[in-house]
Order: structure tokens, then sequence, then C-alpha cells
């Protein structure tokens, strides 16, 4: 019987599971172990609302009641040094060690660097509640902004950037920015949307050194051109954050391989969100989700098991959705950019519209923007397995 989980991740994941363990009806004893000083927070508004609308850190609280009532034991700033699989440890950075009767890994995911930083000031990522302090104090005296990487991260530092008045430039070595999120067509609709706000971009260019003595003066492309900045933002995207389990025994392949349960290879360890990769029938790959709602819904299935003994194969059709000056886009599925696409309601050339993707004669993919409740009914067909015929018909 488990009468002890140990949560490794005191953020969005750790604590949906928390919550969704309680609803289950576990009574046991929980420890929360997180890496960082601060109680769980809600990351997405890092790179938009608390950027350009200075909103207060309580309102980032993704535990609205309080942790309370939860009734768990909090072990925050504390790292995970180690796993100990056959004694279901856990080593902390401070020597401390906790001993559980089922451990769950929601680490999540760290920000990648460029080899070529060199410590200089003024060069920051966007992950964490600190690095946005960071980056909100740097943007106060409207400095000149660089912006490496054109996926969703990137492009929405960039929008908040310019929103707060200054001068952005963004640096992609792909020929549009977010293909790897919606496709070239898409990317370049709101690449439009950004050139229209005077966001300028480098796009088919790579990086290759940055100028300055102690602080960052300049960025150097591959093709010889220096683009000036007095702060670069380097948005390449996220590796999951799994070296400390390097001698766990745990089967990792860029992120813990679990089946669609969320159990590890190991008995007695789960993992579940942007650290794990799940057994999926709709995707063979086992794609990383690095998705909000993916770790929701993970986290109650992990929960159930736990708690129950079992619980349904969890079979997700990813969502995610960004905020990019007045568009919201939301994506539902995974699409190729060789993949056939329909516009099915709006233009391109408006603010509100569903774009559908097809594969095999399939839906497979969907992108609305303020269509909200088309795009989750697109969601819904892509997990029916739905015609791509039929789901433009029916979106009409």
């Amino acid at each position: 019987m488990v009468q002890h989980v140990a949560v490794v991740g005191a953020s969005l994941a750790g604590l949906r599971f928390l919550e969704a363990l309680r609803r289950e009806g576990f009574a046991g004893r929980v420890t929360m172990i997180g890496a960082e000083a601060e109680l769980p927070y809600d990351r997405p508004p890092l790179s938009k609302q608390f950027l350009v609308d200075g909103w207060p850190e309580e309102k980032l609280a993704l535990a609205r009641d309080g942790v309370a009532p939860l009734a768990a034991e909090w072990r925050l700033a504390q790292k995970a040094t180690a796993l100990d699989p056959r004694a279901l440890a856990v080593a902390l950075a401070d020597g401390s060690r906790v001993e559980a009767d089922a451990i769950v890994l929601a680490t999540g995911a760290e920000a990648r660097r460029l080899p070529f930083e060199r410590g200089l000031e003024g060069i920051l990522a966007l992950r964490t509640l600190g690095d946005a302090r960071r980056l909100r104090d740097a943007l106060a005296s409207s400095p000149r902004v660089v912006v490496i990487g054109a996926g969703f991260i990137g492009m929405e530092v960039a929008a908040s950037c310019r929103a707060k008045g200054c001068a952005v430039t963004v640096v992609e070595p792909l020929p549009a920015p977010l293909i790897r999120g919606l496709g070239p067509i898409l990317g370049e609709r709101v690449a439009r949307r950004h050139r229209e706000a005077g966001v300028e971009f480098h796009l088919g260019v790579g990086v290759s050194g940055f100028e300055g003595e102690d602080r960052v003066t300049g960025v150097q492309l591959a093709d010889g051109r220096v683009v000036p900045a007095e702060v670069v933002v380097v948005g390449v995207g996220a590796a999951p954050a799994v070296g400390w389990l390097a001698d766990s025994g745990l089967a990792i392949d860029n992120g813990i391989l679990c089946d669609a349960t969320g159990a590890s290879s190991r008995a007695g360890i789960s993992a579940l969100g942007d650290c794990a990769r799940w057994t999926n029938p709709r995707y063979p790959e086992r794609p990383r989700f690095e998705h909000w709602t993916s770790a929701v819904e993970q986290a109650d299935v992990v929960a159930r098991r736990i708690v129950h003994g079992s619980a349904e194969p969890h079979a997700a059709v990813p969502y995610v959705w960004t905020d990019q000056f007045d568009l919201r886009l939301a994506i539902a599925g995974e699409f190729r950019a060789e993949d056939e696409m329909h516009v099915c309601l709006g233009t391109l050339g408006e603010d509100k519209f569903l774009v559908l993707f097809g594969r095999g004669g399939k839906l497979v993919g969907a992108v609305g923007c303020k269509r909200p409740r088309q795009l989750n009914a697109a969601r819904r067909w892509i997990a029916e397995g739905l015609a791509f015929a039929d789901a433009i018909a029916q979106a009409k």
C-alpha cells in the first residue's frame, strides 16, 4: 500500500498531480521537492502579462486557495541530485534523502543555451520566474533587443518587448518563424503581424557569436553581419531536466520513457510533464508534449493509477496556445509542412480563422485564431479519427 508519495518537481505538473491525488482520495503523506524557491506558479504569463502588464507575482500563483489545504510537506530550493530506484529514495543537494513508497518525477525542462555565450551580461533566457524578473528589469531602459529563435517562446517575447517600446530583431535559421509549430504558411502569417508592429527579422541565417567585453553589444550572424543589441533573449528550445538521473537505471531518451499511464521502466517510479515521453498509439514516435494541457491531463492519469492500482491508458491529442499582439492562436494535434492544409473559416488575412490539416485522408491537426469552439471540436475529431473531408464539411 502506498502511504508516502514523493514528487520531484514543484511546478505545474507536480502541483496538478498533488491536487489530483487528493481528489482521488489519497490521505497519506506527500513530499513536494522543488529546485526553485517559489511555490508553483504559472509559466505562460511570464512571456506576456508579467513583462507587458506588470502583473504582480502573487497573480501567477497556481494554487489559488494556497497550498495548505493540500496537506503536503514542501521542500523548496532543494535540487534533487540522485535517484535510488531500488530504495525508492531521492537525494537532495543539502545532503538529505527522501524515501517514499512511490516517486513521481515532474522536473520539467530547462532552457537550452548557446555554447558561445561567454557569460556576457545582457544575454538571457526565459524559463523561470527568476529569468522573467531579470528580463523585466532589463527592459526598463527600452534597450535594443535581439531574440534568437522564432519558436513560440521567442515570438511571444518579441511581441512583448515590442509592446514595451523596445526595438526588436528576431534571428532564426529557418526560412519562417514557427515552422515547427505552425508550418511555413501560418508562420509567415504571424511574422506579418510582427512586421506590422515594427519587429525586424533575419530569417534563414544562424548566429555565430556575440560582441562585447563584459556586456553584450551585438549579435554576430553566420553571414558576417552584426546586429546591435543591449539585451539578447535566447529562445532555442528546451531540454528535459533529467541529467540528475544519469545513474538511476531509468530508460531515458530525450525524456523519461513511460507507458501510457506514466509508469517508468522501474517499479514505483512515474513521470509526467515536460520531462516525460509517454507511449501514445496516435504518435508512435512518442514525442514529448511540452504543453500546459498535457501536464494537467497526465497528472490525473498518474494519480488514478497510484491510488487505485490501475488507470486507463492515456492517448492525448496535444493542445497548446500562444498570444502575440492581438493574435490568439490555438493548435491541436501534430502536423507537418507537407500535410494537406485547408482554410475552413475566415481567411488568413483576417484575425479570425480556422485551418485544418490532413494526412492520409485523416484529420491530424488544426489551428484556430479566435475560434475556440471550432478548435475544441477539431481536437475531438482528431481523437475520433475523423476523415479529413468530413472534418472540412463539419467545420463550415
